[in-house]
């Protein structure tokens, strides 16, 4: 099958995917994140979405960033921490709309399905935002 990327057992496999090339998310503002990529976006063909897997070992976080499109986040385990406050486990559904701003780690670690409609931008928060390392009360 063309085109087609399957992943057998991702529910079952506990999480470590290790038949998938994990590479580590290199850019100011990010520590220990690895991703994979699922889809990249294509500039020949107009398309901007992007579909990874992020993996966050324990006390890994993000940039500080905003969305200029949808940003739809999928935790298949552990915990992932938002900046503005809450924590999501495994199998809650996350969407950020266009303006979205914020910065996503794990204190405890977690494994993250994540699909952006556009690229995002690198920000400074202009308000106070909750340490990385912190989990709120689940």
């Amino acid at each position: 099958m063309e085109n087609v990327l399957y992943v057998p057992n991702v529910f079952r496999s506990g999480f470590d995917l290790d038949s998938l090339e994990w590479t580590s998310w290199n850019e100011p503002g990010r520590v220990s994140v690895e991703h994979a990529v699922l889809w990249a976006p294509d500039t020949e063909n107009d398309e901007d979405s992007v579909g990874l897997l992020l993996r966050f070992p324990p006390g890994a976080h993000g940039d500080f960033h905003e969305h200029t499109g949808y940003e739809l986040m999928l935790v298949l385990d552990g915990v992932l921490d938002h900046s503005d406050g809450p924590s999501y486990v495994k199998g809650d559904l996350i969407v950020e709309g266009p303006g979205s701003e914020h910065q996503m780690s794990s204190r405890t670690g977690c494994t993250v399905l994540a699909i952006r409609t556009r690229p995002a931008e690198a920000r400074t928060p202009a308000k106070d935002i909750r340490p990385v390392g912190v989990t709120a009360a689940i």
